[in-house]
This record gives C-alpha cells, sequence and structure tokens, in this order.
C-alpha cells in the first residue's frame, strides 16, 4: 500500500530532514513507485508539488529537498496504485476548499462500494477510491455545518464519517485545513512529538543524521507523522487501529466525548 507523511508544528518548520527519508521509499528502499506529492500551507496559502515518477527518481522530488519550504502544517504521500492508472490527476495529496479554506487529504488503502455522494458541490477529477472518499467527506462535512464549527465537535464528526468509510476497505488518512491535522489509523500510522531537550536523529533509509538542538528553539513543537518510523533512533508512537488523532501546534489531541453533528436530510425535489 501506499506511504503518508505529515507535520504539524507551532512554528514554521521546513521538513526536509524527513522528506530525505520518505522519499527512498519512492523506489528505492520500498517498492511505492506509483507517483508522490507533499504539500506545504503558507498562511491562507497552499503550495503543491505533484509527480507521477518515483520519488526516488524524480528531479521535482530533488527540487523539494532542496528547497527548506516552511510550514506549520505538511501533507505527503508516495503512491502504490490500488485504483485508478499512474497518472498525474490520480497523484495525492488531493486538495479541496471547505468553509472558505483548503483542505489537503492523502489516503492509504482500499476502499469498495463507496456511498453516494448526497450533493455534487464535490466530484473527483482522477479515478481512485482515495479522491472520491476525500469528496464524500467533504461533501458530509459541508452538508453537516454551514460553516466550520469547533475542532472538537469536527474531530467527532469527522471520526464519526471515517468509520463509515472505514466499512468499506482500509481507511488510514491524513487530512488538513491549514490549522490542525487529523490523522486516522486502520492499519499502520505512527508519530513521534520533537521538543525540548532536542537530540540527533538518524533516518532508516539513508544515512543521514541531525542534530534538532542546533536549529530549534526551547519551546518548539514538531509533530510528525507517517506510515513507519523514519528514524531508527527515536521512539515513535504507533497509533491504535480506528483512532483519529488531532495535532495542534504541535500537540495531540484525542476525541472527547463531543456528539457528532446529526445528517442532514435531503429531500428531492
Amino acid at each position: 500500500m501506499c506511504q503518508l507523511l505529515g507535520m504539524n508544528c507551532n512554528v514554521p518548520t521546513d521538513i526536509v530532514f524527513s522528506f530525505e527519508g520518505f522519499r527512498q521509499r519512492g523506489g528505492l528502499t520500498d517498492h511505492h513507485s506509483d507517483g508522490w506529492g507533499i504539500a506545504f500551507f503558507e498562511g491562507d496559502g497552499c503550495r503543491m508539488f505533484l509527480d507521477h515518477q518515483p520519488s526516488a527518481l524524480s528531479p521535482l522530488a530533488d527540487l523539494v529537498h532542496k528547497y527548506p519550504i516552511k510550514s506549520r502544517n505538511v501533507v505527503a504521500h508516495i503512491r502504490k496504485a490500488t485504483q485508478g492508472e499512474v497518472s498525474l490527476a490520480n497523484t495525492h495529496p488531493f486538495k479541496r476548499e471547505l468553509w472558505g479554506r483548503y483542505w489537503l487529504f492523502a489516503h492509504n488503502g482500499n476502499l469498495t462500494d463507496l456511498p453516494p455522494m448526497a450533493s455534487s458541490r464535490f466530484q473527483p477529477v482522477g479515478t481512485t477510491d482515495s479522491e472520491y472518499a476525500f469528496c464524500w467527506l467533504m461533501d458530509q462535512l459541508g452538508l453537516r455545518y454551514p460553516s466550520k464549527p469547533p475542532l472538537d465537535e469536527l474531530h467527532a464528526t469527522m471520526a464519526a464519517l471515517a468509520a463509515e468509510l472505514a466499512k468499506h476497505g482500509t481507511f488510514n488518512f491524513l487530512l488538513s485545513d491549514g490549522t490542525a491535522l487529523f490523522a486516522r489509523c486502520a492499519t499502520d500510522l505512527h508519530y513521534i512529538i520533537r521538543q525540548a531537550p532536542f537530540a540527533m536523529a538518524h533516518l532508516s533509509d539513508a544515512d543521514v543524521s541531525v542534530d534538532f538542538a542546533r536549529y530549534t528553539q526551547p519551546s518548539d513543537h514538531v509533530a510528525v507523522i507517517a506510515t513507519q518510523p523514519l528514524t531508527d533512533n527515536e521512539n515513535w508512537i504507533r497509533i491504535a487501529q480506528g483512532e483519529l488523532l488531532r495535532f495542534e501546534d504541535g500537540v495531540v489531541h484525542r476525541l472527547t466525548n463531543v456528539a457528532p453533528a446529526e445528517p442532514v436530510r435531503i429531500h428531492a425535489a
């Protein structure tokens, strides 16, 4: 299946170190060679790089690695195709607008017999189950809320909707609007929060190390989420199967007892 990478921080941070290890899994240290993508939130905007070539061999990936873009929320994906041809339109992450904000989504897994759209506002461009599931999520959220709800309520509703989609197959995903990053585990998803005292880290997929103490401030909090741990000398935490976590300012939040919003009933004209 595919590989996911996300980052959520309390200060703009570059993802060069993590991306250097992650990109090797796209055709070098692993077989996920059907395209890759990465997107960075910058204020209300979003900078995206997509390529249907393997990330380990992609000149565009070389550019991203040499370009230390700083962001508080990043979503990246390396694809192993299950549904849909290898093409730019089928490359994650996908982007849509909801409540006046961009949303980014990347999926690892395989979904079948997905439920129909309740409205026509969000439609997939490509032919993947992943993009369809993302559009369905956005569609359902837009029908339930005319504007963005409090994050605790949104978290609860997102978890309920994700559970519905998970009935149709494997549903690991990352989702962000630039203020928070949601991470759901179905099979494999791990995270680490780097904070003071910062230490040395060494990549699993490349012989590269970095001393984070040289590049950080004591108040920095940086959460990194990946399908499999990216380093071999740090203690990564495995997310429980079926759990949806929310990361804000480099801090993890688990689901509270807030009830999800009720479905909106659509009446035919």
